[in-house]
């Protein structure tokens, strides 16, 4: 017979309600209709990322001091992260479980933390078979450098053409050094040119070399030739308006232009806000006219509140008729909207008011009402020398691809990046013959239990003061210290991924949860299937799934 156990202190007892008695005879895991599975999910963050980067991961790291290897981790999937830790709109963020407890990580300044720390570091080129066909990419934005990395990577012998006599396509004719400075990019276009991949610039294609020798000397083509022609506002007197993309080009390769003391932006995306701040920045005054009201603007959020805080002004539900040039000076006539029912955009449609015309008078106009892809060289039948003849539906068959900006029309640098990515997959896929595998959907870590966390400040983003901003420029943004990093990063909830933090172990009231090599397991014959391992695990590790009757 058993002896009982006696406690002589308070200090001796168990700090929960257990059973002492040997229950072993009784499987209680019979009464089971649901059953726990340890199955890590993906973080929201790391799904909302166009390149997928293992964001919880790499924070994870980041929180360790391990910069090198965060840095490691990040080129793994996205060459730039320099340049996305920048301009990337960062939809990670929108979707961070921390913003249901506090505010969401503060991962773009993270990703340009890690970049910059990590500056003068170089890829560990392994030994790896060089495969003996040839790819040539089309233009060298986002989209053709990201394929071209990662072609490179594979082996793949890789040359990109870029019209301009630099790389870098929008990346650098578009964005104003203020949000990103030249050596940053030129930086990360130096590390993709160490894989072996081959520039040649100042070749137009169409011009100086025709997409149909292209096509003939190389086993396969990617067109990424991004979205540099600017849209027509289609009104009298346009032809004395500056194109947004112009302008900034110009402005961006160093060359003067005077656009005056007063300048009207038309538009409200992006290039729209560029134009705004790079004309406070050469001593202008910007006002942007949008024919819709602010909610509905397509820039990114952040780059709106920075115009209007450096000093951009802004006319809503107002649109252009006509440009007038008085002896040299401006006036644009212009007509007050109203919003009206939704358009194909999903946003309400802008609508004129009869009778409610007025003149702005101004210096210069820039219009930027969107840009769109030149792809006159690409006819809708191309005739090689050899009498083979290629439609448009057939070039990618033929191992002819379209991508970035030039397929879709504008978007997001990060957008641009995943179509190069998906490129070179898809490139790969041609030269060996394979097919594009079925798309596995992970389940996402949507549910925290925030009574583990607690409530931690997100670490703001340095920005120098307005008055030195739009004095010349320079970064406007600044990098967060090491310090100030790692705590950002511990904020992070690792969404998803266990790290072992023995919740499930404590809190299993039948004692069915045991420990095996720095994971846990589940024995089925007593768990019950309460849910409580589920309940009380922090991060989403655990599902409770049906039983099979």
């Amino acid at each position: 017979m058993r002896q009982p156990i006696v406690f002589t202190s308070e200090q001796e007892m168990p700090p929960m309600a257990v059973s002492l008695a040997d229950m072993g005879h009784n499987r209680t895991g019979s009464w089971r209709y649901l059953r726990p599975v340890y199955s890590e999910k993906i973080a929201p963050c790391k799904n909302a990322c166009p390149l997928g980067n293992d964001i919880p991961r790499i924070l994870s790291l980041v929180s360790e001091g391990r910069y090198e290897d965060a840095w490691r981790l990040f080129r793994e999937t996205s060459p730039l992260p320099g340049v996305c830790g920048r301009v990337c709109y960062h939809p990670c963020e929108s979707f961070c479980n921390r913003k249901n407890l506090d505010e969401a990580l503060s991962i773009a300044s993270l990703e340009r933390f890690v970049a910059d720390a990590c500056f003068d570091l170089e890829d560990q080129i392994p030994e790896r078979p060089r495969r003996s066909e040839k790819i040539a990419i089309v233009g060298s934005g986002p989209a053709g450098l990201t394929c071209a990395y990662f072609l490179a990577r594979d082996g793949y012998a890789v040359t990109v053409f870029e019209a301009a006599s630099q790389p870098g396509g929008m990346l650098r004719l578009g964005i104003p050094p203020y949000r990103l400075p030249r050596e940053v990019l030129d930086r990360e276009i130096a590390l993709i040119a160490r894989w072996g991949v081959e520039f040649r610039t100042n070749t137009k294609i169409g011009q100086d070399i025709s997409l149909e020798k292209l096509w003939e000397q190389y086993d396969a083509v990617f067109i990424a030739t991004g979205a540099h022609q600017s849209r027509a506002l289609n009104i009298p007197g346009e032809e004395f308006a500056l194109t947004g993309l112009e302008f900034l080009k110009a402005v961006n390769a160093g060359k003067t232009v005077n656009i005056g003391k007063r300048v009207l932006v038309i538009g409200g995306g992006n290039t729209a806000m560029d134009c705004a701040r790079t004309a406070l920045r050469l001593g202008a005054q910007p006002v942007i006219v949008y024919r819709r009201t602010r909610e509905e603007m397509p820039a990114i959020a952040e780059e709106i509140e920075e115009a209007e805080h450096e000093g951009a002004q802004f006319e809503f539900l107002a649109a252009p008729v006509a440009i007038h040039n008085l002896n040299g000076k401006l006036e644009v006539q212009c007509i007050r909207m109203k919003l009206g029912e939704p358009d194909a955009s999903g946003r309400r449609r802008p609508v004129p008011i009869p009778g409610s015309d007025f003149v702005l008078r101004t210096d210069a106009v820039l219009k930027a009402v969107g840009e769109e892809p030149d792809l006159s060289f690409l006819a809708e039948r191309l005739e090689t020398s050899e009498g083979i003849v290629l439609t448009r539906s057939m070039l990618e068959r033929a191992g002819v691809f379209l991508g970035g900006d030039a397929q879709t029309g504008p978007s997001t640098v990060a957008q641009a990046m995943r179509s190069g990515k998906e490129a070179a997959q898809a490139i790969q896929r041609f030269l060996r013959g394979e097919r594009k595998p079925k798309a596995v959907k992970l389940e996402e870590a949507l549910r925290v239990n925030f009574t583990y966390f607690t409530h931690a400040p997100r670490v703001p983003t340095p920005q120098l003061p307005v008055s030195e901003r739009i004095s010349n420029f320079a970064e406007t943004k600044r990098a967060i210290s090491a310090e100030q990093a790692r705590a950002e990063a511990q904020r992070c909830f690792s969404c998803g991924v266990c790290n072992q933090c023995d919740n499930c172990w404590v809190f299993c009231p039948d004692a069915a949860i045991v420990r095996v090599n720095g994971s846990y397991e589940v024995n089925y014959d007593f768990c019950k299937g309460c849910g409580v391992c589920a309940e009380e695990c922090p991060r989403n590790v655990i599902s409770l799934v049906e039983e099979e009757l």
